[in-house]
């Protein structure tokens, strides 16, 4: 693996490609610990410095194991973590931006990841009852503590990304991006863009579906969050086979995987762009972290759009219910 160039969200400096670690306790059946450590050294042995995970991912479970991979090696990382879904798993999902609950939810992921610090800190989603700059504001308290040094949102839409940078600077918007979800490109991506915010793209490889080793939910375990999710049911995931088909076929022709070919079209939206697949395994990291060398041309990006036109996929990206969440 070459070296692995830097980009900045806001003023903040990270690896062009981040490690998205939700996936190590959350959302795709039972994880390994070990396997997972394992994974998160190998990945700032490689020059990885973006390590991103959430209170919510495993209860808590997911911050406990990327601490106690970072130990004797914090200075290599820029933690990110996120707060706002004030719930436990298996209950009924409550967000919370409110200052007292920032405050809280900051200090139980410090102790939890055994810094002193969150290099990073997001509202994992906008709580819809509560104003941005009563959350903004309670989080600049944090910079102002030495907790935290810099300020994220997720999902959110524009006229809130606008009113929180007012109140504080934001470094960077954590949203959903891919060949398969597009919308933060007509004015989300503008309005970051405008005010200088980095964007960080999550599932960048549709969940893993764009790698073409999603085939069917039949394999995936019982608790799989693939399986609730609308892109994957039946009739819908046969569609979107398709564009796979034709990815992979793209793919082939430039010698790379069809993971890596719609990795690099995320890569190559922007040097304000750092997307963070996951993984629990060595391998498809050091897979994800070849997409960075994957050079694509005007016409190599213009065939690969053409794969994936948004009216061909079929199913929205959440259930209902989820995303009832989404700011905006």
């Amino acid at each position: 693996m070459t070296h692995i160039p830097t980009r900045h969200l806001g003023e903040l400096a990270v690896s062009a490609q981040g490690l998205g670690c939700m996936g190590m306790s959350h959302g795709y059946g039972a994880g390994d610990d070990a396997q997972s450590v394992a994974t998160l050294h190998h990945a700032l042995d490689l020059g990885v410095t973006l390590l991103d995970t959430a209170d919510f991912y495993g209860a808590g479970h997911n911050e406990e194991l990327i601490g106690r991979a970072i130990a004797g090696r914090r200075d290599e990382v820029v933690l990110a973590t996120k707060f706002g879904f004030a719930n436990r798993l298996g209950e009924p999902t409550r967000i919370r931006g409110d200052a007292a609950y920032v405050r809280e939810a900051c200090d139980a992921s410090l102790r939890r990841l055994g810094v002193d610090h969150i290099d990073l800190y997001y509202q994992h989603r906008v709580d819809p009852r509560v104003p941005i700059e009563e959350t903004v504001g309670a989080m600049a308290e944090l910079v102002r503590a030495g907790k935290v040094r810099h300020l994220g949102l997720s999902e959110a839409a524009p006229d809130t990304i606008r009113r929180a940078h007012a109140v504080h600077p934001i470094a960077a918007l954590q949203s959903e991006w891919s060949l398969w979800t597009r919308g933060l490109e007509a004015e989300v991506a503008p309005v970051c863009r405008e005010l200088g915010i980095g964007i960080v793209p999550f599932s960048p490889l549709g969940r893993g579906f764009l790698t073409g080793r999603v085939g069917s939910v039949e394999g995936l375990a019982a608790d799989d969050v693939r399986r609730t999710q609308p892109r994957f049911a039946d009739g819908n995931l046969e569609r979107n086979l398709a564009i796979v088909a034709a990815l992979e076929e793209l793919a082939e022709a430039k010698g790379v995987t069809a993971g890596q070919l719609a990795l690099a079209w995320v890569q190559h939206r922007g040097d304000d762009v750092v997307p963070i697949p996951g993984t629990r395994r060595q391998r498809y990291l050091e897979e994800n972290l070849a997409a960075l060398t994957v050079e694509l041309t005007p016409d190599d990006l213009a065939a690969i759009e053409a794969a994936a036109p948004p009216e061909l996929i079929a199913g929205s990206r959440y259930d209902a219910g989820s995303l009832t969440f989404v700011d905006g």
